[in-house]
């Protein structure tokens, strides 16, 4: 797998037939949300949670998700696409940032179980529960869909001459780096880290079902592990990459983002906590 990946050098285009043409990046997203819908769909069943409720809901937010990743990724990359407006709706190049996919998820979950209370709970109760359901099956989907990346020969990092470092065709690579070859695989990574991420969160999953242990304070910490995990990875990614981000304060936007997403969840379960110890 490793001497694959270090020589093999991928097309983005899977096949076409007439002016149908299938990207790969696109059957990784694809793949990657069924999957996601499927892992969620098993924890929704042992829940007791109707099928239809979770597909409702997963419709909404593949909708809103993969808008709120796009508009995010636009907005960071405004420069470029303020001269190429049409470059905006092709989202088979790629461009989907997740941090906007997350945030525009975070309200979808909420107005939808404000709406349609799940189980009896709270909406409270109902956002973290859903959203630990969720958080699972997003990991298991961003490992996945991360390969998209990789066809694309988009997202990767510095040059390496590392055994698993890949191949990048000249016509991707930046100017500065027109002269080197292989390039840390940082999709790779994410996809490992995401994976390892998921498998967490579904044996937490499993064990609090398994014991009956399951309370908004277990939901809460499904959702925190999740943001707070994937947080730190991206935010380490970030030293490695060498895709384009804004810079602020010396960091790149990523980064300010994945330290900000981990304080509001700090700060958020010392609020819980502290509310539900004064309800006591």
């Amino acid at each position: 797998m490793i001497n694959f990946l270090h020589n093999f050098d991928p097309q983005p285009l899977l096949f076409s037939f007439g002016f149908l043409k299938v990207y790969w990046y696109g059957v990784f997203i694809v793949l990657g949300m069924s999957v996601g819908l499927l892992v969620v769909l098993f924890l929704a069943k042992r829940y007791k949670i109707d099928r239809d409720y979770i597909l409702d809901l997963c419709f909404y937010l593949l909708i809103f998700g993969f808008l709120g990743a796009r508009i995010y990724d636009v907005f960071l990359e405004w420069s470029y696409y303020s001269n190429h407006l049409v470059d905006i709706f092709k989202v088979w190049q790629g461009g989907l940032a997740i941090h906007g996919g997350i945030l525009a998820g975070i309200l979808v979950i909420y107005f939808f179980v404000r709406r349609r209370p799940v189980l009896g709970l709270s909406t409270r109760d109902g956002f973290l529960f859903i959203s630990s359901l969720l958080v699972v099956g997003l990991a298991i989907g961003q490992t996945i869909g991360r390969w998209g990346n990789y066809f694309n020969q988009e997202l990767f990092g510095r040059p390496s001459n590392s055994p698993w470092s890949i191949f990048i065709n000249p016509a991707n690579r930046p100017m500065e780096y027109m002269n080197n070859s292989w390039f840390h695989p940082t999709f790779l990574y994410e996809s490992l880290g995401c994976f390892i991420i998921f498998i967490v969160l579904f044996c937490l999953h499993w064990y609090f079902f398994k014991k009956k242990s399951y309370n908004t304070p277990r939901y809460l910490l499904i959702v925190s592990l999740y943001l707070i995990l994937y947080s730190i990875l991206r935010f380490f990614l970030e030293f490695v990459r060498i895709d384009f981000a804004p810079i602020v304060l010396g960091w790149r936007w990523p980064q300010i983002m994945s330290l900000l997403l981990i304080l509001v969840t700090i700060g958020f379960n010392f609020w819980f906590y502290k509310k539900v110890k004064n309800n006591l």
